[in-house]
């Protein structure tokens, strides 16, 4: 219409082409087509190791150039946003160098190798006066947020403790390769970091912060052949005979201590067989309860203990209604949605809050204290002793 300000564009580079590459590319492309956004994203650049490869993600996905230089990207004056897709081990550097050249960072999770690492993120960021997001995406499933909602109104009273469960079978085939989530000096650790470090953001989002953890850990196979064609995230590929240490952790327990007197249990597993993406928690508070299975992510268990005796008992609250987190955006009521719309609504988020000029959560100072958590867990495992949050400096 005549007289109308045209949206404002931002250009974004992704770096990391694989898994997270292809769920964030269509975040950016969905979000302003159902999110009413005064920003709309341009898919500038994707950034990856192969040419080839890279050239074929970016035709798909809409991308419109294509590099293999994360160095360059981050530099380039017409790049507003920087996207960090990629294995856990290069975000360090990439984010403190998109920082230093004034970029917009949405990073994908966990934040970093160690905590060390991950202050040096923070303190870059807020240096520089940059927006900082880590994208810990099931807080913003509908489900999730709605539970938040009712514990801030008091609906379940003093928590009491929380029970979560992190647990994937992708790894039982000891056959299955040495990808690099299977190092330490390019994930950090196993699923205590790749799972815990969801499980981790969730408590402290619900429940609070965490004051003193205790820990065992096992690895099952000590050693698994070197990777050949394809191999990745869920994907065997063609692995060779040649083997090599695994140098992380197959399933790690915790459980752990609330600053507010609350306790919990942290189980996160690659050797749960029949277990694909189950992450499940259950919250237990002085006036009712609440349960959450991402395999049933549109459903948010809920007990009432105000309720009639003989009526009570946990009922399901299906989280489809226009009134409910996000929801509004999407589908008439009873039409589900899935994994992929939780990036959709970091994106919308993200986007609302560089117009805006404020923050958005988790961040990278929230990215810090997981993994102070996840770094206790670890210093636990290895003494045999239960060690405050605060021992990790």
């Amino acid at each position: 219409m005549k007289g109308e300000n045209p949206l404002k564009t931002v250009n974004v580079a992704i770096i990391g082409t694989k898994f997270m590459g292809k769920a964030h590319s269509n975040a950016w492309s969905s979000a302003p087509r159902f999110f009413d956004l005064e920003l709309t994203p341009v898919l500038k650049v994707a950034c990856g190791k192969n040419e080839k490869g890279t050239a074929d993600f970016a035709r798909n996905w809409g991308w419109e150039e294509v590099s293999t230089d994360w160095r360059e990207v981050v530099k380039r004056p017409d790049v507003d946003i920087v996207d960090i897709s990629t294995p856990t081990y290069l975000h360090r550097d990439i984010a403190i160098a998109a920082a230093q050249n004034g970029k917009q960072i949405f990073c994908e999770k966990p934040i970093a190798l160690s905590y060390t690492q991950a202050k040096e993120m923070y303190e870059a960021v807020e240096k520089a006066g940059v927006l900082h997001y880590l994208n810990h995406n099931y807080r913003r499933t509908p489900a999730v947020t709605l539970a938040k909602q009712m514990i801030d109104e008091g609906k379940i009273g003093q928590i009491f403790h929380w029970r979560g469960a992190y647990l994937q079978d992708w790894i039982t085939d000891p056959n299955f390769p040495l990808t690099w989530h299977l190092r330490k000096e390019m994930a950090g650790a196993g699923p205590h970091y790749d799972l815990n470090s969801h499980s981790v953001d969730l408590a402290r989002y619900l429940v609070g912060e965490l004051a003193a953890v205790s820990a065992i850990m096992k690895q099952f196979y000590a050693k698994r052949p070197l990777p050949g064609t394809g191999a990745g995230t869920f994907k065997s590929g063609s692995g060779g005979a040649e083997m090599a240490e695994q140098t992380v952790e197959d399933a790690s327990f915790m459980v752990a201590e609330f600053e507010n007197g609350a306790i919990g249990s942290f189980e996160a597993s690659r050797f749960a067989s029949g277990r694909k993406n189950y992450n499940y928690f259950e919250i237990y508070g002085s006036k009712g309860s609440l349960a959450f299975d991402l395999e049933r992510m549109n459903e948010l268990m809920y007990l009432d203990l105000e309720d009639p005796s003989d009526e009570q008992g946990f009922r399901t609250i299906l989280v489809t209604n226009s009134t409910h987190p996000y929801v509004g955006a999407w589908w008439p009521p009873g039409h589900i949605i899935g994994y992929e719309h939780e990036f959709t609504h970091a994106v919308a988020d993200f986007l609302k809050a560089m117009a805006n000029g404020t923050p958005i959560k988790p961040n990278f100072l929230d990215g810090m204290k997981i993994m102070q958590v996840l770094e206790a867990g670890l210093l636990s495992a290895s003494t045999g002793r239960k060690v405050a949050v605060s021992e990790i400096q």
